[in-house]
Parts: C-alpha cells; structure tokens; sequence
C-alpha cells in the first residue's frame, strides 16, 4: 500500500498540515501510523476526497509559465484583450518588461486567446535558435526555417487540408533553394506561406534578449520592415511580437554604436506598446478570494491585497513568491493568522534574505553597470530628489531591468522589497572594512533594555561616534554619507 505524509496529504485536500496530524493523532484516519515525529497516512484515505470530477487546488507558482488550471494566477483578460487590439489593427509591436514580468505567460495565453481568428506561430529564440545560429544570414536563415516550422506544427488550427498543403509548399521552395538559403529566399517562402493559409499568421518571438549584438537579427528585421511596407503588395505576418528585457532599440545601439544608425532603426515600424503589466490591488484580492474559497480560509483579502501590493508594487514574481511563503507557513502551521498584513511583513522579510533568480539577475545588472549602482546609492542613502527622463541612459538602464520607476515625476526605487534588498546589498558590502559597523558592533548591547532599542541613547552616541571619526569632513560628506553611516552603525543591532 502506498503512504503519503501529513503535509502531502494537506496540500492535495487543501488543508493544513495541523489539522491532518490532529486527525491522526485522534484516530480519524484509519491506517496512519508514526514514523518518528511524521505522520504516514494510507493514500486510500484520499478515494473520493480528490478527484471524482473535483480539482485539487491550485499552487502558487514562480518558475517557468503560469497556467490558470494549476496556478493561481490574476486575471489578465483584459490584458489580453488589449493586446488583441493590437494584433487586430496589424501592429508589430516589442513587449519588453523586466525578468519574470510575466511576458512568457502572457504570451502562452495569448496563443490560446487568438487562436479563434489567427494561426499563432509561437518561437522562443532562448530553446530554438544558439548563440552559432546567428554566425551568418545563411546559417541563421536555415536554422531559423527550421524552429519556424517546429512551431507551426504544434500551432493550434493548422491540420487543416489547406494549411497542410501550404507548409509542405513552403518545405519544398526551401528544398529546391538548397544550401545557399538566404534571408530574401527564406522571406519569398514565408510571403507565400501566409498567402495560402486559411487564416492570417501571428508571428510571436520570445526571448529577442538571445539575438542580442548579432548584426543578422537587425538584417532579419530590416527584411520584416520592408514587407510591412509593402504590405499591399506581399503578403506576410497579420502581426509579429517580440518579447525579451531590452527593447530593440537597446539592442541595435549594442550592434551599432554610431550615430547615423541609432537614427535609423530596422524596427521603427513598431508601435508603442504602452500597457501596464503590472498587478494591480483588485486582481492581488480577486486571486487571494479565489485561495481563499479553496482553503477554506478566513481572511481580509482586500486588505492583505493592499499590503501585498504596496511592498510588491505589482511586481508579478514578486507577488506569487509572497504568497507562496504565506501559503506554505500555513500548510505548515495551520494558522490563519499567517494570511494577514503581518503575514505579508513575515513574508517579505523572508524573501528579501533569500536567494533567488530575479535577485540574482539584479546584483548581476548591478556588478555590470557601475555607473547605475552609484545612481541607486545615491538615491537610497542621500535622498537625492531626481527628476524622471527615460531619455537619461542611466534611468533607461534602470527600468529596463526593473530597477526604476516614475512617481510624480521624480525617480524612485520599482517597489519596496527591491529597496529593502538594496539596502541590505549596499549596507552588506560596506560593513566589510567600516569601522561605523564594527563600533555598532561593539556597543550593540548597551541600547537594548528589557528587549527593545532604546533609541534615544543610539542617537546620541553615533553623532559621538560620527563627530570623533568624520567630524573634519564638510556639509557635503555629511549630506552623501550620513544616511548610509548611521544604517550601518544600527545594522547590528535590528
């Protein structure tokens, strides 16, 4: 007979592994016995409980794409809808948006939501196409026919006599151009190819960051501008989308530093996609009320939505990984008080500790573009109020990775986890050989009385401190260092 632990058995009823080991523990499960301090529950005590036409529910999910039918997700409907916009006036357009933003899953859901009017041909140049296949025009032309048909074999509509024929029709014009595939022929095959399907074809490219500094991805646009207009005359895609981090833009100024080409974009036919990805406060609770149905759970879902959103500014992993702390400490413990505002804070306080992908790629941006972590110091230590220009290379850099954001006009961090992290980042490093941290290391325990910090008396002796070791210094030290001092003084201590 095969076993399943107490937390297993939880999170296929949706309870909590409390309330699974008090049944065990008052004899309610028949066949559980204890191994150790581990419940080990018979899997016969689920007939009837799972399954039989009722799902299991859903998880939280951070890693790879997000799929209504097994993740709690936010409703991105209308999302979609304004993006079908988009694709129905035959606007080619770049969804570019930070790491784990949600794009892939976007895109996934998008597929399924045009597939009614278009043939969604979906590419992901990260899994289909290697650093060699841009090696030349020749090469990457073969390579990227191959991953094209790939991705259109597993299109949803196109078993249909007609578009069986036309991509066989389009396999045996590459055939009959042999070795010598270039990007001009590869383009004939694929005007023919949407001339002869039943339905106008959605080219979707994820992963463009993978093209980046290969001049034969600006070439292979250049030739996607061309037919767009000329569109009257040949026939190619209804729209294509491509999603990556940076914007083509970026990555034409990678490849082609002078100025005469920044000018001249292969890819100014693009429209603006200006749509917010972000979560709002509604869609956080609307989810969590759907959580909160499957778990049986009693909580404020309005105002634990508030307080998700405030510290997460929207940011979808970050709003998933959140819950996904929350939901596992109550899985764990059973407590209901874990879905709270002081549940978000335990959360967050978690999270910021941990290492993750989206962390890592952060302090990596940071190690790469000095210039952007001396801008993030200033603005976190010495307040600088600085005015919001997306034409200002440094701001461009930093909201194109996440960083950055605009409120009121002036610069700020994207969101309140990204600058606790920062801080903690900044004030790390710097603790190495400051002598500020090693003093406050020192005289941590004289500011603590019966378990609280007696601030008044911090205060004091740091502005001794301060006055003894960078006392010389002018106005202008005091005005860049002293917010940044004073946190590494208190670092040892809270």
């Amino acid at each position: 007979m095969e076993y399943l632990t107490s937390l297993q058995v939880a999170e296929k009823l949706g309870k909590s592994k409390r309330y699974i080991n008090m049944l065990c523990s008052d004899g309610k499960i028949e066949g559980a016995y204890k191994v150790g301090m581990r419940w080990m529950i018979p899997s016969t005590f689920l007939v009837g409980k799972v399954g039989s036409g009722k799902r299991e529910p859903k998880v939280f999910n951070t890693t790879g794409i997000c799929k209504s039918s097994e993740h709690y997700m936010v409703d991105i409907n209308d999302r979609l809808a304004r993006v079908r916009e988009y694709v129905d006036a035959g606007n080619y357009f770049t969804i570019n948006r930070a790491r784990q933003y949600g794009k892939t899953t976007t895109l996934y859901a998008l597929s399924d939501f045009l597939k009614d009017k278009y043939l969604v041909v979906s590419m992901d140049f990260q899994m289909q196409m290697s650093n060699a296949k841009f090696a030349n025009e020749n090469v990457f032309s073969k390579a990227f026919s191959r991953a094209f048909m790939q991705s259109f074999r597993v299109a949803d509509g196109v078993n249909t006599p007609v578009n069986v024929i036309a991509i066989q029709n389009f396999e045996k014009t590459l055939r009959s151009i042999g070795e010598s595939l270039e990007l001009p022929d590869l383009f004939m095959a694929l005007s023919e190819l949407c001339a002869e399907v039943d339905k106008p074809i959605v080219l979707m490219i994820d992963e463009v960051d993978s093209a980046s500094n290969n001049q034969v991805f600006i070439d292979f646009l250049a030739q996607i501008r061309g037919y767009f207009l000329r569109r009257d005359q040949f026939k190619l895609f209804q729209s294509v989308i491509l999603a990556g981090v940076c914007d083509i833009k970026n990555l034409r100024r990678k490849l082609r530093p002078d100025e005469e080409h920044r000018d001249n974009s292969p890819w100014n036919i693009a429209t603006d996609f200006d749509l917010d990805m972000s979560f709002s406060v509604q869609q956080i609770e609307k989810m969590l009320k759907e959580y909160a149905l499957d778990y049986s759970v009693s909580m404020k879902t309005k105002r634990v939505a508030e307080e998700i959103g405030a510290y997460t500014g929207g940011y979808p992993y970050l709003v998933s990984r959140v819950c996904q702390y929350m939901h596992n400490a109550y899985l764990e413990d059973g407590e209901v008080a874990v879905w709270t505002v002081n549940g978000v804070q335990d959360a967050v306080n978690s999270l910021v500790k941990e290492s993750n992908s989206l962390f890592d790629d952060l302090a990596k941006k940071i190690k790469d573009y000095p210039k952007l972590k001396e801008f993030l110091e200033g603005l976190l230590f010495s307040g600088k109020s600085i005015p919001y220009n997306i034409n200002t290379e440094i701001v461009s850099i930093g909201a194109v990775y996440g960083f950055l954001k605009e409120i009121n006009g002036q610069v700020a961090v994207a969101n309140r986890i990204f600058e606790i992290w920062l801080y903690n980042l900044f004030i790390a490093e710097s603790a190495i050989d400051s002598i500020t941290y090693k003093t406050g290391e020192v005289v941590k325990n004289q500011f603590i009385k019966a378990d609280k910090l007696d601030m008044e008396a911090i205060l004091k002796k740091f502005v001794e401190h301060f006055s003894e070791v960078y006392g010389d210094n002018d106005n202008k030290f005091i005005e860049e260092n002293g917010r940044k001092l004073f946190l590494l003084y208190i670092r040892p201590f809270i």
